[in-house]
């Protein structure tokens, strides 16, 4: 018997080839996998942190010149300090993912679909939603940020200049007791901005090169390694400058009448630009870029996996 195309049976076998979209998941479910896999990622790359923080900072030291290399950095540092100093400070870089992670990849997926029902979702929706998403995570999470940074670096002061905190929590208290709740937020500006700029050039654009590289047959882990390492390049080559007078106006230090060095964000990296060289705000690029790609391939590559299985529950 003869079956015209389009009939009832033809779109019926289209309908069991057709992939089912994956199944919702909760708010809760969302958000929790965000800040899991935010620790996670976080865990495997708070070296290239410590690494990256210290090489950046290292020129605020009167009479230092630029490090030479990574290599020979990383290599100077585990001879005077051991490998453990690598971890330095890894309290607060993990409950930093707890506020930072959690917040800026959850709202920017709430965000996302919420657009989504108003209209087709494209780059520019995925750029504007993770970018506001990722400055309102900043903003959650800038004082545990200063905490990080202090404990990453501080084992690398003189002696009588360390503040030697005991735990995160410690940091969070002394801070509080002996500089003001203020002191939180310095560095707070390049922290947000920053952070807006990695929602749009991280979050939006991995959400858009997994759906690129899917178009050329790139799935599983290969799209989201490719995504992820890919994202991780460009928003490092956009945000190093930022992260630079990030970490000056978190980690400095007032003069004998009170004055602080570091102001803002533009006059900070003018500052540093004019006084090193622009290159200088390139600093520590290699463990930066080791800490922002190594951490976006594996927050996603756990974020995947853990929603996975949860659907499967």
């Amino acid at each position: 018997v003869f079956r015209p195309t389009g009939s009832t049976g033809d779109r019926s076998c289209m309908t069991t080839q057709a992939a089912a979209p994956p199944v919702p998941l909760s708010k809760t479910a969302i958000f929790g996998t965000s800040g899991l896999g935010g620790i996670f990622g976080w865990v495997m790359v708070h070296p290239f942190n410590t690494l990256a923080v210290r090489m950046n900072l290292a020129q605020m030291k009167p009479g230092s010149t630029p490090p030479s290399s990574f290599f020979a950095f990383a290599g100077d540092l585990i001879k005077k300090n051991g490998v453990t100093s690598l971890y330095d400070g890894i309290g607060a870089g993990c409950l930093r993912q707890v506020f930072y992670a959690t917040s800026r990849y959850g709202l920017f997926e709430t965000f996302r679909d919420m657009l989504a029902t108003y209209r087709k979702t494209d780059f520019a929706q995925r750029l504007v939603t993770a970018s506001v998403a990722g400055g309102c995570a900043a903003v959650i999470s800038c004082p545990v940020e200063v905490c990080l940074v202090r404990m990453s670096n501080d084992s690398s002061l003189p002696m009588a200049e360390r503040r030697n905190y005991k735990g995160v929590f410690d940091a969070i208290m002394r801070i509080a007791r002996e500089e003001g709740l203020g002191a939180f937020y310095r560095g707070c500006q390049p922290f947000v901005t920053r952070a807006m700029i990695v929602g749009g050039t991280q979050v939006a654009t991995y959400d858009q090169l997994k759906q690129i590289f899917a178009s050329f047959g790139v799935s599983g882990f290969k799209n989201t390694a490719a995504s992820s390492m890919s994202a991780g390049l460009i928003y490092s080559l956009i945000t190093m400058p930022l992260e630079t007078a990030k970490n000056r106006m978190a980690f400095q230090v007032a003069d004998a009448t009170g004055k602080l060095p570091y102001t803002g964000t533009i006059q900070t990296i003018a500052s540093v630009a004019r006084g090193s060289g622009f290159f200088s705000l390139y600093n520590g690029f290699l463990p930066y870029y080791g800490r922002c790609g190594g951490h976006t391939v594996a927050m996603f590559v756990w974020v995947e996996e853990l929603r996975k299985l949860i659907r499967k529950m």
